[in-house]
């Protein structure tokens, strides 16, 4: 019996200390560094200070002609910065300048470990430092959910939000994102990987999820997503929407579009130059 209970208590240790190295492993995420450089307009390299001595590699792409204004997009988790210039170059061919960064830990900004929503929020708000100005904030996945961060705290300087792929909970995105992984690891250790990740961040994961943030959002918003997205699935995007005040949001499915297709879609151009009409004026809307 001794032998046994020795055996139960031995598997039970085992257990949370593999649990405990999945959750350092989940947060150093081989990273996936995407290759796509501007091709248009004038295009600077820029190194911008963040937060601990950090530093961001940041693209400012200027239009040929006069800028209707700044438009600032933050990738999502284990890419980089070129993994935006697909959707960047839509702003830029309606004369948007677009600046787009690298969070720590990714492509060539500096180190840093255990990185969040939270620090990539801090990321973009060094760069909305750097720009001065208010700006248009476009944030997918991971940064879609530092984006409603940094426009929660600073409200005066954006003037749009896009969210792209987003979640709405943080403690649920991050089962659905192990469970889409893989659904045993995710149903064996996902719940205990939460556990010891918002032990880890002093009980602070919902203070820092969309829902909880939404209704404090006065800028205009457009919620973009995937109808196919597994790792955050549809339901997420509409359980956001609902916190957020219904005359200032608007949302659009890509249909068949996976986390990170939207932007593909035929219609995404449209939409998005359409909601920036609506909302700034200045450009005529497409199909009207």
């Amino acid at each position: 019996m001794l032998t046994l209970l020795y055996a139960i208590g031995g598997l039970i240790a085992a257990y949370l200390l593999l649990s405990l190295v999945f959750t350092y492993l989940v947060q150093e995420y081989p990273r996936k560094p995407f290759r796509d450089p501007p091709d248009w307009g004038r295009i600077s390299d820029a190194s911008v200070a963040t937060a601990e001595d950090g530093r961001l590699e940041v693209w400012r792409v200027e239009p040929e002609g006069p800028s209707r204004g700044i438009v600032v997009l933050a990738h999502g988790w284990g890419r980089n910065r070129d993994r935006m210039v697909q959707r960047a170059r839509h702003f830029g061919r309606w004369g948007f300048t677009c600046v787009i960064h690298s969070a720590r830990d990714h492509g060539g900004s500096s180190p840093r470990r255990f990185m969040n929503a939270a620090r990539m929020a801090e990321d973009i708000e060094a760069v909305l430092n750097w720009v001065g100005e208010p700006v248009l904030l476009y944030g997918h996945s991971a940064g879609a959910g530092a984006a409603i961060l940094a426009a929660h705290r600073h409200p005066e300087r954006v003037r749009l939000l896009f969210l792209e792929a987003c979640y709405a909970d943080t403690h649920e995105a991050l089962l659905s994102l192990y469970r889409w992984f893989n659904r045993f690891f995710g149903m064996a250790f996902g719940p205990l990987i939460v556990f010891w990740m918002n032990l880890f961040y002093r009980n602070r994961l919902k203070d820092v999820s969309p829902v909880r943030l939404a209704p404090s959002l006065r800028m205009p918003v457009m919620i973009i997503h995937g109808a196919d997205d597994r790792r955050f699935p549809l339901a997420f995007a509409y359980k956001l929407k609902a916190c957020l005040p219904s005359d200032r949001v608007e949302m659009f499915v890509a249909a068949g579009a996976r986390h990170s297709e939207s932007s593909f879609d035929p219609a995404y151009p449209a939409a998005v130059r359409n909601f920036i009409a609506r909302h700034l004026g200045g450009m005529e809307e497409e199909g009207a």
